[in-house]
């Protein structure tokens, strides 16, 4: 049977591909991001503008309005953003051997959230934007079984409660770190740091020995 003409010249010629609109639509949101924390961490939360990331962005003004509403809600996205990276840095501490001192576990904890904030410079800035949502629970819940798990692995004799509680009290301490490193000089950092790390160290010395 003959083909016509018109069918093979239509599978003789191939189409581009398109790329998806959703995947051109995430891509453009990573964007944005990417470009509203280089502005917050170069001039901060306030002084930042929409108008100033749309321009980092290389996007006009109405193409990133058409993402985020306004500044609260890119702040928004990147708090998810972090919370979800800070949560994938710490997770290899879970594989860590059991048998390591407490000092080289507290200096894992702090150091890995230090290379953090070095990397997310805007991160710091964000802690003075206002926080106008509240984390999903089972993602909070996730970071302390992390830690919880892994602190009973190195004291079986505590249970799952203590470990739980134990993880709680570890995660605050390390967050009530980020006021002060982040009003903090450089020098004045590396101090912080090593102050927390004694706090942190005392205590989980007391309670995992």
């Amino acid at each position: 049977m003959r083909m016509s003409s018109g069918l093979s010249k239509s599978v003789a010629t191939p189409t581009k591909r398109r790329v998806p609109q959703q995947d051109r639509g995430e891509r453009r949101v990573a964007e944005v991001l990417e470009a509203a924390s280089a502005v917050i961490a170069e001039v901060g939360y306030e002084a930042a503008t929409m108008t100033a990331i749309a321009e980092r962005a290389g996007a006009s003004i109405g193409a990133v309005y058409q993402y985020f509403p306004n500044k609260e809600a890119i702040v928004r996205a990147l708090r998810h953003q972090y919370a979800d990276e800070i949560e994938a840095v710490w997770s290899p501490l879970a594989a860590l051997d059991s048998h390591i001192t407490v000092t080289e576990l507290v200096d894992r904890i702090f150091n890995v959230m230090v290379d953090f904030m070095d990397r997310r410079p805007a991160y710091i800035p964000l802690l003075s934007a206002p926080r106008t949502y509240t984390r999903d629970p089972a993602a909070r819940h996730r970071l302390r079984a992390l830690f919880a798990a892994l602190f009973r692995e190195r004291q079986p004799a505590l249970t799952a409660e203590a470990a739980l509680r134990i993880a709680n009290v570890t995660v605050q301490v390390v967050k009530g770190m980020n006021p002060l490193y982040a009003d903090a000089s450089t020098e004045e950092r590396r101090e912080i740091v090593r102050e927390f790390k004694l706090v942190l160290l005392g205590y989980l010395t007391s309670r995992l020995q």
